[in-house]
């Protein structure tokens, strides 16, 4: 069967550019629903057999610029046969006006349909995006619930570090990936376009069942959830025989063959980042008990120096980007991460080209580090986190940063140059007290009075970021109770009386801080099982819409479903966030392999209440986390002792053209 015949019966896949249009002079910021932009791809629907709509489930200024979706897209697009479309979150201004003149979730590029692909992949960095997945999938016509689904809708896969647990969200999801994304989307291209090959045997289910089958696809219809009368769960089993008993997480291992994005996708409308990003390395062994990401993306992967400088040259000549972003969860762990800035900086001094790292250690940032990225006279800006203000709540945390590092390294950057440090701190860790967080207010006075006293003026700042802590899974504070949002509160006011109870220094402190309430219902949305689904189908029923955002989050909004739903499984919100797990209790995730042994998370919890910092396993022997042996791969570190590539330096004063 071709692939043309293969989708008749599939929604029209024709533009609805033509009923979109006349609507966009009637809301805010029209551009972004145009496409158009310098990377996209526009193929012939008819020349392809698998079709994917890729979605970042947030508004495009946040969507646009993310990397796992730009590198999935071209990944997906080399492949002559596949086609891969974008879309994201629709304002509610155009909501309510695509409802009433009938106009689908629509993809970019050639404003498509989303219900007429093949595949429908949702990448979620945050649980918060889940209500903007619900409001896409109805737009689109798709039934809200999986089960409900037939034959000619999508597949409705989710990914990203939220898809790790994505039981609230199982009655809406069809599938869920866990881990890197590269090979996964060709196997599963792979598969569908074999199914549909074969003239779709088995319809919808067969297609599911051969994904489950790789082991490394969750599909939550084949998986049966046993409660026990307190609310716990008793067990999560396969109700098929053909289906995994756990699903294994997908680790990318040979990063340079992988050097995406080539061709980055250059936004028409303002994005919050507008920079050619490259990651550097992935993965994290620091050990950071709070980060998932950290946790779930071991073991450590670095990209050769010699790509990284490849990438570098191709993604600026491409897209006339002047900023670098060179990425990773701590960019400054890159082994040869001096040689990558000194020879970036050599290659493009006396170009607009700056160099971001924007992800820094405390312990990693230099003098050397800071000379590089300021040679040209951009300074970009500088985050340090040191995350928790006392030292006693830094050990809790595995945050290994003393008073001395994060002062010297601060006094660097002011000394280079830089006027503006943003320090970032959580609020709510495990153990903490209110002296904790007032501690917080110190280090700050701190900070100014050493950048002052190195570089005799007083025209310097720093902005204090608070952040709520959120247990999250896979990590050893997934057994830790979460504070009510009237403690975070309150310590929050009593930083910011701290901060200011010194006019001198005060006035040259930032504050910004998130309040407990988003925090919290970030926390039901992470450790949530399946019952959590109806909450959320309650919120999104009563308008509830870009929960990210605090100007359209309502706390209220979530409490009331919360009650509403919760009591008739015999739990609540408090039982969900702010109760301790037990050890031996049956987590929601537990049948979703990290890769992470359980047993070592959980004596790494212990750890934490006893104040024990554990070190960092790429320089050290290891520590049995699990992550090795289970997934078969490895560590995989420099130096390769090369340099950058023999590319002949830019010519002095010539001017890369800025994006746009």
């Amino acid at each position: 069967m071709s692939a043309a015949s293969a989708t008749t019966s599939r929604p029209a896949t024709h533009s609805v550019w033509s009923r979109l249009e006349p609507l966009l002079p009637q809301i805010s910021k029209p551009i972004q629903y145009v496409g158009g932009e310098l990377g996209a791809v526009v193929k012939q629907w008819e020349d392809t057999a698998v079709r994917w709509a890729l979605m970042y489930p947030d508004a495009y200024e946040v969507g646009q610029p993310n990397q796992g979706v730009q590198i999935l897209y071209e990944v997906l697009n080399e492949l002559p046969d596949v086609l891969a479309e974008r879309t994201y979150a629709v304002w509610p201004d155009l909501e309510r006006l695509m409802r009433e003149h009938a106009v689908p979730q629509f993809t970019l590029e050639a404003h498509r349909s989303v219900r007429a692909f093949d595949l429908f992949g949702v990448s979620f960095s945050t649980e918060l995006g889940y209500t903007n997945l619900l409001t896409a999938i109805d737009l689109a016509g798709i039934p809200l619930l999986a089960a409900d689904r037939g034959d000619d809708d999508p597949v409705v896969l989710a990914g990203g570090h939220a898809a790790f647990n994505p039981e609230p969200i199982a009655d809406f999801v069809d599938a869920a990936v866990l881990g890197d994304g590269e090979e996964a989307v060709l196997e599963i291209t792979t598969i569908v376009r074999a199914w549909k090959a074969e003239g779709s045997p088995g319809g919808r289910d067969e297609l599911l069942l051969r994904l489950a089958r790789t082991e490394s696809v969750y599909v939550p219809r084949f998986y049966d959830v046993d409660y026990l009368p307190d609310g716990r769960i008793q067990r999560v089993v396969p109700n098929r025989p053909d289906v995994p008993f756990r699903v294994h997480k997908r680790t990318t291992m040979d990063l340079d063959a992988w050097p995406y994005p080539k061709k980055p996708i250059v936004p028409l409308a303002e994005t919050v980042h507008e920079r050619y990003a490259v990651e550097i390395f992935r993965g994290c062994t620091r050990g950071c008990r709070f980060c998932q990401a950290g946790m779930i993306t071991r073991p450590v992967r670095e990209r050769s120096i010699t790509t990284v400088a490849q990438m570098v040259h191709d993604g600026l000549e491409y897209s006339g980007f002047s900023e670098v972003g060179l990425l990773s969860l701590s960019s400054a762990d890159h082994s040869e991460i001096g040689d990558i800035c000194s020879g970036l900086a050599e290659q493009y001094e006396g170009t607009n080209v700056s160099l971001s790292l924007p992800s820094t250690r405390v312990d990693a940032f230099n003098i050397d580090l800071a000379q590089e990225l300021s040679r040209n006279g951009r300074r970009t800006g500088l985050t340090f986190a040191p995350e928790g203000g006392s030292e006693r709540i830094r050990k809790v945390i595995n945050k290994m940063v003393s008073e001395e590092d994060l002062i010297r390294t601060v006094v660097t950057a002011y000394s280079n140059g830089w006027r503006q440090v943003k320090l970032y701190f959580m609020c709510g860790l495990p153990t903490e007290t209110d002296e904790d967080v007032l501690q917080i207010a110190r280090l700050a006075h701190e900070v100014i009075k050493a950048g002052r006293a190195a570089t005799g003026s007083k025209d310097i700042r720093c902005t204090v970021s608070i952040g709520g802590f959120v247990p999250k899974p896979h990590t050893p504070f997934q057994w830790a109770s979460m504070e009510t949002p009237e403690v975070i509160d309150n310590r929050l006011k009593l930083l910011k009386q701290a901060i200011n109870s010194d006019r001198s220094l005060g006035r040259a402190i930032g504050y910004r801080y998130h309040d407990g309430e988003p925090s919290l219902i970030e926390g039901l949305l992470s450790r949530g099982d399946r019952r959590v689904g109806a909450v959320i189908r309650r919120v999104w029923e009563d308008g509830g819409r870009f929960d990210g955002w605090s100007e359209h989050f309502s706390y209220q909004r979530w409490v009331d479903a919360a009650a509403k739903v919760l009591p008739g499984f015999g739990v609540d919100l408090d039982w969900y966030t702010t109760r301790e797990r037990e050890e031996l209790e049956v987590l929601p995730w537990d049948h979703l392999d990290s890769g992470l042994d359980k047993d070592w998370l959980w004596q790494d919890w212990q750890d934490a209440m006893s104040g024990y910092e554990q070190d960092d396993c790429r320089w050290t022997p290891c520590f049995d986390c699990g992550v090795c042996p289970s997934m078969d791969t490895e560590i995989q570190i420099g130096p390769t002792g090369r340099k950058l590539l023999p590319i002949t330096p830019v010519n002095q004063g010539l001017k890369v053209p800025t994006a746009g």
